[in-house]
């Protein structure tokens, strides 16, 4: 597979200042990206993936099929994965992004290929921060989206959120060919959580995913490594915040702490499960 290097410099180039600039954090929406006659042939391979293939994600927080292991991929979906982890890419994303010494995760950990059937969602939330085993700090995520004819109607819009969680600041529907690069923090928050809608067309939403890594990061966005950090809109209480607010008021207090206790561990042990590629890793 060749890079048009010409392309992806001329749009590093062009769009620094635009990327840097972007609310509610950096990022860029790139229509036409690749050659279409390639992602053509991926589609092809996703449509016939073998049903045992991957992984079902089914809980609160997403509804999804995700596969990340080359091995059970296509030919050309192989090759994609491959030009999109190699050289020409990681610099165009250091031009575009003014990030140095970006990484590709050979490991594919929450990313590959993704596919929402009807009813499908992703709720937003920040990216886990930190590759354990490869001991990196995730920095860049790279989507590429596969759907012909995707109308607003059909739902399942990437969603970036501000900071504080009152506004969607940007939303792009993922449509074929198109690209969205942004910057991942433990506040990227962002997300799919308006369900896909397709009830008469029996088909999917489908992207490939690429994460990028380097050795550090600027103390202003250093976290303490963290699983996948999910998130509501301002005002919209969880389930779990009512029935906690309901047990301070019903329980005795010594109860109520201890079913606190529990619970927070539950979430931890959850956290530590959907960590770095596992069923219950989620991308957008």
């Amino acid at each position: 597979m060749e890079a048009d290097v010409a392309f992806l410099d001329r749009v590093a180039a062009e769009n620094r200042e635009r990327y840097a600039s972007a609310a509610p954090f950096p990022h860029i929406m790139i229509d036409d990206f690749l050659d279409p006659a390639m992602l053509d042939a991926v589609l092809a391979e996703f449509k016939a993936r073998p049903s045992a293939t991957g992984f079902v994600m089914d809980d609160r927080y997403q509804r999804k099929w995700a596969c990340n292991r080359l091995r059970d991929m296509g030919p050309r979906t192989r090759a994609l994965i491959q030009f999109l982890n190699g050289q020409e890419i990681t610099n165009f994303l250091e031009q575009l992004t003014g990030i140095q010494g970006l990484v590709a995760d050979p490991q594919l950990a929450g990313g590959g290929m993704h596919e929402l059937r009807d009813g499908g969602f992703l709720k937003v939330h920040a990216d886990f921060n930190y590759h354990e085993s490869i001991r990196l700090h995730r920095r860049i995520n790279l989507i590429i989206y596969l759907n012909k004819g995707w109308e607003a109607a059909m739902g399942g819009e990437l969603q970036l959120w501000n900071r504080a969680m009152t506004a969607c600041e940007a939303s792009y529907l993922p449509i074929f060919n198109r690209c969205v690069i942004f910057n991942t923090t433990s506040t990227s928050y962002h997300g799919n959580p308006n369900p896909v809608r397709l009830p008469d067309r029996g088909d999917a939403r489908r992207s490939i995913a690429l994460f990028y890594y380097t050795s550090d990061r600027p103390m202003d966005e250093t976290e303490a490594p963290h699983a996948s950090i999910y998130k509501y809109p301002k005002g919209e209480e969880t389930v779990s915040a009512r029935m906690r607010r309901f047990g301070r008021r019903c329980l005795p207090p010594i109860v109520a702490d201890a079913v606190v206790t529990l619970s927070g561990r539950k979430r931890r042990l959850r956290a530590r499960t959907r960590r770095l590629g596992r069923p219950g890793t989620p991308d957008a």
